[in-house]
């Protein structure tokens, strides 16, 4: 399967998608990246550099959709990992603070990555295709 059989439906979708990432990153995360207080713990910093790079990325994601899939790839992981592991033992045992759900919430919103994958191109490309070769 090549790009070409990828819908163009799809691409577009894809693109709205990279755009709402970069968007919505660009209003949480860059401003902190260059007004960020003293008090910023390490690990602060550490996880906005890394979403400001996130949305950098999600840019060239809009003009090159298929490209660009493992970043949608580590969106959709990240987010499942931090809500199976970090969110919902807290949500069962009825613990959560504001912040939690918020993050939680913001996290749940990657339900659209799913929804938007080219899911057959995916096979084709990343499951059934050959590796590399290593020499």
């Amino acid at each position: 399967m090549t790009g070409a059989e990828v819908s163009t439906f799809r691409l577009y979708l894809m693109r709205g998608l990279y755009l709402l990432i970069a968007v919505g990153l660009a209003f949480d995360q860059w401003p902190g990246l260059f007004r960020h207080p003293d008090t910023w713990t390490l690990m602060r910093g550490v996880v906005c550099s890394m979403l400001v790079a996130v949305s950098l990325l999600a840019l060239i994601g809009v003009r090159y959709p298929l490209q660009m899939l493992p970043l949608l790839f580590f969106e959709l992981v990240w987010k499942a990992i931090w809500l199976l592991v970090f969110a919902l033992p807290p949500w069962l045992a009825h613990r959560m603070d504001e912040g939690m759900r918020e993050t939680a919430f913001a996290c749940l919103m990657g339900v659209i990555v799913p929804i938007v994958m080219p899911w057959r191109y995916v096979v084709a490309h990343y499951v059934k295709r050959p590796g590399d070769r290593w020499k």
